[in-house]
């Protein structure tokens, strides 16, 4: 059984995390493989991955073989891996656009991006790559914010006939005019909006459904993020952050039976903190009732290293591609859209899109 062929779009912190987690995942097994969702989905393991194309505009990571790339500033998640074997695959240069947030310039250059001077490609150069390489699905690592980045590479997947994973808050597969796109060509599409493993919003979901159910009554909350990393960096720019704050406000207020106003819910990345690194530390406050209308609180801190985190969802992602590949079946998936990613075309509670998901893989 041949390997997964990927490409990635950004070769940041959470590519890093991706393919240092491929290298350390195949040398364990199911018994001892701490951190997987599914250890085996349709017979592909985590290490049955390969990177075969990568895009990037930093000129520290052009270039450079991949596996070296994802060490090279500013890149800054952990180190879980010895030694990566060279991939083979040279970083390709790729299309700017709004890709960039122009504020990152006045910070110093270990902590933000040092712009590649080298020709962009054309729509035309990204198809050629994907097709020459033998991409099967390609993953957008893009900052949070780059719209017209986003499109034009969802336009060279269609193009290529490569499926789409779109891990960050530009709407492509809740939006109907790319869904339909990707359904009439049979390529499978999962987004938008990747949940970390063990994020602050499957936290903040878990905590709201625990309120509904123990019939107490939700009245205000508020999610508080912090970090040190580019993503974070990026964020600062509050243009760049409205479908993030949309599209986390929407999965938390989607597991609730009545909708908080909107005064009264507040999500949102909060600040930049540089010592932090690759570390995210989100603060949690849900003010409620519980029996004779008596008031209740909660507080919680959660602290968690941001990339690896994501990966293990992503992980999951790729091999449901591949197995909707297999089946030839395309468009958006549903049951892993809604359970891996925060705003997808439809929402359901947790334990029904986990079991979607559990029928998607055995309907095999």
């Amino acid at each position: 059984m041949s390997a997964i062929k990927i490409g990635i779009i950004g070769v940041g912190n959470c590519a890093s995390a991706l393919l240092q987690g491929i290298t350390y995942y195949r040398g364990k097994n199911r018994n001892d493989a701490i951190g997987i969702l599914n250890w085996s989905i349709n017979g592909y393991t985590p290490g049955d991955i390969e990177v075969v194309s990568a895009f990037d505009i930093d000129q520290r990571k052009v270039g450079k073989d991949v596996h070296d790339a994802i060490f090279e500033l500013p890149n800054c998640t952990q180190k879980f891996v010895d030694h990566m074997p060279r991939a083979g695959v040279k970083v390709s240069m790729g299309k700017i656009l709004d890709g960039f947030a122009e504020h990152m310039k006045n910070y110093e250059p270990d902590y933000t991006f040092l712009l590649c001077d080298q020709k962009e490609p054309t729509q035309g150069d990204v198809v050629e790559i994907l097709k020459d390489s033998g991409t099967e699905v390609l993953l957008n690592y893009l900052p949070v914010g780059s719209e017209h980045a986003t499109r034009f590479y969802a336009e060279c997947a269609l193009e290529a006939g490569v499926s789409f994973i779109n891990n960050i808050p530009v709407f492509i597969a809740s939006d109907p005019f790319w869904a339909e796109q990707f359904k009439s060509r049979k390529i499978p599409l999962i987004g938008d909006d990747i949940k970390s493993q063990m994020g602050a919003t499957i936290v903040h979901r878990a905590l709201t459904n625990l309120f509904e159910k123990r019939g107490a009554r939700l009245e205000k909350t508020y999610q508080l993020n912090t970090g040190g990393n580019t993503d974070f960096l990026n964020m600062l720019d509050k243009d760049r952050v409205h479908q993030k704050k949309e599209s986390k406000t929407a999965a938390v207020q989607a597991v609730m039976r009545k909708k908080l106003k909107g005064r009264n819910i507040h999500i949102a990345p909060s600040d930049y903190v540089p010592w932090l690194n690759d570390q995210k530390i989100c603060f949690i406050r849900m003010e409620g009732r519980i029996f004779g209308e008596m008031p209740m609180n909660v507080e919680l801190r959660l602290s968690v290293e941001d990339s690896p985190n994501s990966a293990g969802a992503v992980i999951d992602c790729i091999r449901l591609c591949k197995l909707a590949i297999q089946r030839n079946v395309g468009g958006v998936l549903e049951a892993p859209s809604a359970y891996y990613c925060k705003h997808p075309p439809v929402q359901y509670t947790d334990d029904v899109a986990f079991s979607l998901v559990e029928d998607f893989i055995s309907n095999a």
